[in-house]
């Protein structure tokens, strides 16, 4: 069976860098545009409004280009740093634990984006579109074994 998970790895991947960047997006689409129930509960964030409307804008932007896959390394990363920042700077006085200051959405968003910093895009991304990467001379003599950093 792991042969078969093996394979099928860059397609979930995938699925999950589209479901989380959209549903990051919709964050930031209600919270602009007010669209979608709109910013805490209607309406949206005056524009330039510190630090809410950025995050929206980081949020609308950064989502749109993970689930597209498209920078999806570099838009993981800032979006991963801007919930660091909400979870420190909103929830953290609040309580300790994000259980209790309301802080999980936050705190979710800024580890699964860490991880797709680290995994990147997986399958159906615009970047593999957008970019050929020539085969890298070390890797030639290689097994399959042999290239992954991690053994299984």
């Amino acid at each position: 069976m792991t042969p078969h998970l093996h394979r099928a790895q860059p397609y979930a991947l995938a699925l999950f860098r589209i479901v989380v960047g959209g549903l990051f997006a919709c964050h930031g689409a209600a919270s602009v545009f007010g669209v979608l129930g709109g910013a805490h509960g209607g309406g949206s964030i005056a524009a330039g409004t510190w630090p809410g409307w950025y995050a929206a804008v980081i949020q609308l932007v950064g989502g749109t280009l993970v689930a597209l896959g498209l920078g999806t390394r570099l838009a993981a990363l800032i979006s991963s740093g801007s919930m660091a920042y909400a979870y420190f700077t909103v929830h953290q006085s609040h309580a300790l634990f994000p259980i209790q200051n309301g802080g999980e959405p936050s705190a979710v968003y800024c580890w699964v984006f860490l991880l797709l910093v680290f995994t990147g895009p997986g399958a159906f991304a615009l970047d593999s579109l957008l970019t050929t990467r020539a085969p890298d001379r070390r890797d030639q003599d290689r097994t399959p074994e042999q290239s992954s950093p991690v053994a299984v």
